[in-house]
């Protein structure tokens, strides 16, 4: 059985797949393993899918060759726009289930995931703008000579998404591959496979060839290390840990040397001056922190504020954060639902415990919420120091840590006191501090006066540990291209 009834409180009864999508049908594994789907929220087993193993990997590569060196080579760009409009557009038309499905699998708000859905069709509509406009250019070196490049896709492409953002970064990575011509075997996450399973049957009903697009279900030490070192496999995309980046890298690096982009952890600081309207700096702090319950990789988990407004930001900030609704992720007022997993439950709260123990004080939150479901409460820390771990590790939860600084030079320094650098934010009246503090900051993205405002057309990625290339924007399709030097000699004239 490769699909199964089930139901959503937001939308009643669906068809779930549950196989692997390999070669445009839902298939069973060949080892026959499942493995369970949990419910964040109640701790329930909502379905199995199939487990990918090394041999579902390979057969998947297998077919994604196939079309690339087959009928998609001779698929026209303008037309692979048109697959990824027509995805786009059942995205849409799909918006309440799609977002269901997120929000039963993830345990994020019904309102978060619609609005990931909808990003998701955005970033794929925009690169669908981009498949008839990848150009080469004619370069004149001599009279004797007509050059040119030419963009040409790498090829079979590896793509390990993280379960945070599952549909969201299905889409972040079909996009610019699928737009310059690429194949690819795409895995979600073990903790959220179900909406990418349910879009994987939208790629087969907007007619996508087959083996174009593979999606498959499993492990990380085994599908994805099966991805990371194949040899068939000519570039790979992974987002998810610093740590797990490293081993993707190594085996990279060991197989084929295939081509990589990495978007990796964070620890980002969230920088409050005097003149900040203060009102929308706490907006923004709440939002930057607890926004997909702290599960993002540029969450504003360090609060810088200048020392002038502290006492005042932390006092309002606390009474905000703990203002937030935390419950049932089908509520219509839910803004934090629970955290997708026992282990991750358990990681945020030992990283809560090891901050208590450190000596900082709680202003607010730190506590299971409820008795059932992997539910925390908002957590603001203050009375740290730099030295802590809940300041330089990536907690990835609702939690972040408060602290003072006094002058321009302090905030910046402290800003970049971290292995990461992903993103930051600056709040400021004051436009000169706004730029000269963003040019100083170690990060790949900058907000002013603002916090977590992504967009398919901006490109996004992180400077140091926190990754290698660019998704999103023009830079993404980048990372899916190779280029292609044609030198013609021009006359008789002969060599020496």
């Amino acid at each position: 059985m490769t699909s199964i009834k089930l139901k959503t409180p937001h939308t009643g009864e669906y068809e779930q797949p549950t196989g692997l999508f390999i070669n445009g049908e839902f298939v069973k594994g060949v080892d026959g393993r499942s493995f369970d789907v949990i419910n964040p929220s109640d701790e329930s087993v909502i379905c199995q899918v199939h487990e990918a193993s090394e041999k579902d990997v390979d057969i998947a590569v297998n077919a994604a060759r196939k079309a690339f060196e087959g009928e998609w080579r001779s698929v026209t760009p303008c037309d692979r726009g048109k697959y990824l409009s027509k995805l786009a557009d059942l995205f849409d038309e799909n918006v309440d289930l799609l977002a269901a499905v997120e929000s039963l699998d993830n345990g994020k708000a019904i309102t978060m995931a619609k609005g990931d859905v909808g990003a998701a069709s955005g970033c794929l509509r925009y690169y669908a703008g981009w498949a008839d406009k990848i150009e080469g250019k004619v370069i004149d070196t001599n009279p004797e000579s007509f050059n040119y490049t030419k963009k040409e896709p790498i090829g079979v492409c590896g793509q390990i998404i993280p379960w945070n953002f599952p549909l969201l970064m299905w889409a972040w990575k079909i996009g610019p591959a699928i737009a310059t011509g690429n194949t690819v075997v795409i895995k979600t996450a073990e903790q959220t496979p179900l909406s990418g399973l349910v879009a994987a049957s939208l790629v087969k009903k907007a007619g996508f060839p087959p083996g174009v697009v593979n999606v498959i279900s499993g492990f990380g030490k085994i599908a994805g290390a099966a991805i990371a070192s194949h040899m068939d496999i000519d570039k790979v995309a992974f987002t998810g840990s610093t740590v797990v980046g490293r081993q993707i890298m190594k085996a990279a690096a060991g197989s084929n040397l295939k081509k990589i982009t990495l978007e990796l952890g964070g620890k980002s600081p969230n920088i409050v001056f005097d003149d900040a309207d203060i009102d929308n700096a706490i907006s923004w702090a709440n939002f930057g922190i607890f926004f997909n319950h702290g599960q993002c990789c540029c969450a504003g988990s360090r609060i810088y504020v200048q020392e002038g407004i502290y006492d005042k930001f932390i006092q309002r900030f606390k009474e905000r954060a703990a203002a937030n609704k935390v419950g049932d992720p089908f509520g219509a007022d839910t803004f934090q639902g629970p955290q997708v997993s026992q282990v991750q439950f358990d990681r945020i709260m030992g990283y809560i415990e090891d901050g208590k123990k450190a000596g900082a004080k709680i202003e607010t939150g730190g506590k299971r919420k409820g008795d059932k479901g992997f539910f925390i409460e908002p957590t603001i820390f203050s009375g740290v120091t730099e030295d802590m771990k809940i300041v330089q590790e990536e907690i990835f939860g609702p939690v972040c840590s408060i602290a003072k600084f006094k002058t321009k030079e302090d905030a910046i320094r402290i800003g970049n006191n971290t292995t990461y650098g992903l993103a930051a934010a600056v709040h400021t009246t004051n436009l000169n501090t706004a730029i000269e503090v963003s040019n100083a900051l170690k990060a790949g993205t900058v907000w002013v006066n603002s916090y977590n405002t992504l967009h398919w057309q901006l490109p996004f990625g992180g400077y140091k540990e926190s990754g290698v290339g660019r998704e999103l924007g023009e830079a993404a399709l980048e990372n899916y291209l190779q280029t292609k030097t044609v030198s013609i000699r021009l006359g008789d004239a002969l060599f020496g």
